[in-house]
């Protein structure tokens, strides 16, 4: 999937153009951020984009904000149209974690992995399937295969296809454009020793430090990716010992930049592990030596309390950033909105909804998903419930109870619908990637209503063409089978509007805009 479609169309702005170009190179060099990576409840590309834009006009000299955004990319899971959990980020097609790893692949590295899984037990067959690819394949193909092997997703999809990882590996060294490289070292070194084979992560170790014993900022470097990557596999043993090592270090080099990043690398692993604690005691530590920690290792922590339940130490840490002048962004604001909804506490959403309101925190596609998918009412009409559900903002407010209506009317009450919307002569637009079930079909409401009001407005002249887009599926559960797609399509049916699917792109639905005019507002033909 490409940076522009993870935008969801929208047209980027040249400083978005620079960030994206940004990424993609990170992306070149870092073979593990083409596959998926463990998903920051409540993070888009979007808010990514718009964070990086805010900051770099805001100091654009400066270094931080740029540390900030590659943080940031480096917890964006591009994949993000995918049901990982109750509260994560979800798409257009809440998929399996098979699906997940499929979605990014090409199609030849989908083949391979199928005839893996059918040669597995027979090592001469997987070892010929393994040759035949790597020599026929791109470089970016190869990296990306292994990388979906190295992923945790990978593993729970398909628990037999990570123990592949180190001869594939071994293949791909063979390779004439093959480059050593710390990020792919310290994955496969974390899987090795999750899988058991304790000796053989032990013998990856020690040829990054054969490759990097000259270069102490490199060698930090590798151990940073090592502490992410058995933090990311639970891997306690590992992380033990690949923490200790880099606290070491850390205590022994003069270098700021190999202090911070390390301590940053230090106190997300902690909190990935379920030890926050720990990691807010490492900020005092480091605080005591005059290394500020960035805002994203405070967010760590924030999210490292919350997702253990324990709001009270999260809103104690939130509080001190609030006090020490850190601006709470839309990514921490929407993980603490996930971290209530981990924990099915829709009333104490509603009210960081509100919240997040009264600190100028924007409400996004991100906190619609987040929010909606903890109310079982709207998800039920979403997903089974077409038939019998309400077809209007007015009725769907006024059937919903307590907190569900009270989080419906937040979200409504926002900039959402018209981030989402497009408004030309010739063309009007809403764009529903990125949305689950629960978001697509409230925004849905929101937008019919919306257009039923500016086309009854003769200040707003009727644009030639009308375009929901929906997507094709090609990021669903079963591929070419969006459920939003569907969602829309019988709400639409149920209706008796005059919308279509575009036979030129399936993932469209289209129609005149008079007809769309003459359908909501009948009295006005």
């Amino acid at each position: 999937m490409s940076i522009n479609e993870a935008m969801d169309g929208t047209k980027m702005t040249p400083k978005r153009n620079n960030i994206n170009s940004k990424f993609t190179r990170q992306s070149r060099k870092c073979p593990g951020l083409l596959g998926p990576l463990d998903c920051v409840p409540g993070i888009g590309l979007r808010d990514v984009l718009d964070k990086g834009e805010r900051e770099r006009e805001r100091n654009p000299k400066g270094e931080e904000w740029k540390e900030e955004v590659e943080s940031m990319l480096a917890s964006l899971q591009l994949t993000s149209r995918c049901n990982r959990s109750p509260a994560a980020v979800v798409g257009a097609a809440p998929c399996s974690a098979a699906s997940r790893f499929r979605c990014t692949l090409a199609k030849q590295s989908q083949r391979l992995l199928r005839d893996l899984s059918v040669a597995a037990g027979d090592p001469a067959a997987v070892g010929k399937l393994i040759s035949k690819f790597v020599a026929s394949s791109p470089k970016s193909a190869s990296l990306a295969t292994l990388s979906h092997l190295l992923s945790p997703s990978t593993a729970t999809a398909h628990p037999g296809l990570p123990s592949l990882a180190l001869p594939f590996y071994s293949e791909v060294r063979e390779a004439s454009w093959f480059q050593w490289d710390p990020k792919l070292a310290a994955d496969l070194s974390a899987l090795l020793e999750k899988l058991g084979l304790v000796a053989e992560s032990e013998d990856m170790i020690a040829e990054a430090v054969s490759e990097l014993n000259a270069k102490d900022k490199e060698l930090a470097l590798f151990y940073c990716h090592l502490v992410d990557s058995h933090s990311k596999w639970k891997s306690y043993r590992g992380f033990a010992v690949a923490f200790d090592q880099l606290k070491h270090m850390v205590s022994g080099s003069l270098s700021a930049s190999v202090k911070r990043r390390a301590n940053e690398s230090m106190i997300e692993g902690l909190c990935k592990i379920g030890r926050p604690d720990e990691a807010e005691a490492l900020i005092v530590e480091m605080r005591a030596l005059g290394v500020k920690p960035l805002a994203s290792a405070m967010r760590s922590v924030v999210y490292g309390y919350g997702k253990l339940g324990l709001f009270e130490d999260m809103s104690r840490v939130l509080d001190q950033m609030i006090n020490e002048g850190t601006k709470i962004d839309i990514v921490c604001a929407n993980m603490v909105l996930a971290s209530y909804g981990n924990q099915a506490q829709l009333n104490q959403m509603v009210s960081w909804t509100k919240r997040m309101k009264s600190m100028g925190i924007p409400i996004s596609v991100s906190t619609y998903n987040t929010l909606l998918i903890s109310c079982p009412t709207v998800m039920s009409m979403a997903n089974d419930d077409i038939s019998g559900a309400p077809l209007s903002m007015l009725e769907l407010v006024g059937v919903l109870e307590d907190e569900e209506g009270l989080a419906v009317k937040e979200l409504v009450d926002s900039s959402v619908l018209f981030d989402v919307m497009g408004w030309t002569s010739s063309e009007a637009k809403l764009d529903l990637h990125g949305m689950h079930l629960g978001s697509a079909f409230v925004i849905l409401l929101q937008w019919m209503d919306e257009m039923r009001r500016r086309l009854n407005n003769e200040r707003h002249s009727v644009p030639n063409q009308i375009t929901v887009i929906c997507g094709a599926g090609k990021h669903s559960k079963v591929r070419g089978e969006s459920p939003v797609k569907q969602m829309v399509k019988r709400v639409l049916n149920r209706l008796r509007s005059p919308m279509r699917i575009d036979m030129r792109n399936t993932g469209c639905f289209i129609c005149k805009g008079r007809a769309l005019k003459q359908w909501l507002c009948p009295s006005d033909k």
